[in-house]
């Protein structure tokens, strides 16, 4: 296996990884815990607001379609035809 597929599959697993993450974190229990350890009562109201949240959910679904995206190529570049030699 080349350098290069073996850091495209780490790119596609953290990808996969982050994007779940994103999606799920801030509408867990656990996100208005962990928010309450800001420091300022304007970016706490902030952090638990639904736009934000949205936002952030948004961007870990870039991430699935990033990585899905990556995991595709690389998994047609394992299916496609060898080249026969000249």
């Amino acid at each position: 296996m080349r350098w290069g597929t073996f850091v495209q599959i780490l790119f596609v697993l953290y990808c996969i990884q982050t994007g779940v993450f994103l999606v799920l974190a801030p509408w867990s229990p656990s996100w208005e815990r962990l928010m309450l350890h800001l420091p300022l009562e304007g970016a706490y109201r902030l952090a638990l607001s639904p736009t934000f949240r949205g936002t952030i959910t948004g961007f870990g679904l870039v991430h699935l379609v990033w990585g899905a995206h990556d995991l595709d190529d690389l998994l047609g570049r394992f299916r496609a035809p060898a080249e026969p030699a000249a």
